[in-house]
């Protein structure tokens, strides 16, 4: 990321946090950054696109701490949490700032909508850092099922002062392991579906040849 772009991140996440995101304009994070309005309009034409610069520098940092190799001895839930652990670890020295988009989002869901697909995207990065297939129709299902986890633990996040994220850890296991077991019970579901037919129409074909 150029240095022009480092710092209008940086002033947008200082100003949002301190003023709220609803009310600082685009000339006010260009003023901060040193920038003129035209020079910060072309790196970032509005305060989403900013949002979305920030969620992907926490995505880059979280990325460049994943170890090449998996650890046998890990399950994919165990590799998840890490994963997301570190991810609110990256997001501490931002914790107003990320607080301050998520209450803007909860009163406005256009901005909700409009940081969706970089919200998406971050969690599609987090289940591939945790070697967990985002690709196809169960891709999806486990993205969105990471976003809604994330959403809620954030909210712990948010309260949670211990040094350790202790209050964090405990809700993002707790959310987990509750959505392992769905998961389990989705499996078991569109297994059955998929090879029901199948076994029907192989026990068809037996009858015809037998016929």
């Amino acid at each position: 990321m150029s240095e022009a772009r480092q710092k209008a991140l940086d002033a947008f996440l200082t100003l949002i946090a301190e003023k709220g995101m609803t009310d600082v304009s685009l000339r006010e994070i260009a003023a901060a950054a040193g920038l003129g309005v035209a020079e910060l309009y072309a790196l970032f034409p509005d305060k989403v696109s900013l949002a979305a610069a920030f969620m992907a520098r926490i995505d880059a940092e979280v990325l460049h701490g994943t170890q090449p190799s998996l650890d046998p001895d890990e399950t994919a839930r165990d590799r998840l949490f890490d994963v997301m652990m570190r991810r609110y670890d990256a997001l501490r020295p931002y914790r107003a700032a990320v607080r301050t988009m998520r209450r803007a989002g909860m009163r406005d869901p256009i901005l909700t909508m409009s940081l969706g697909p970089a919200l998406r995207r971050s969690m599609r990065a987090m289940l591939e850092a945790a070697s967990i297939p985002s690709d196809g129709l169960s891709g999806a299902a486990r993205q969105n099922g990471l976003v809604a986890i994330h959403y809620a633990v954030s909210r712990v996040f948010d309260k949670d002062e211990s040094q350790d994220l202790s209050a964090t850890m405990a809700a993002l296991d707790r959310r987990l392991k509750m959505a392992e077991k769905w998961a389990e019970v989705f499996e078991k579901y569109t297994k059955r579906y998929t090879e029901g037919p199948r076994a029907n129409q192989s026990s068809e074909v037996k009858d015809s040849q037998g016929a």
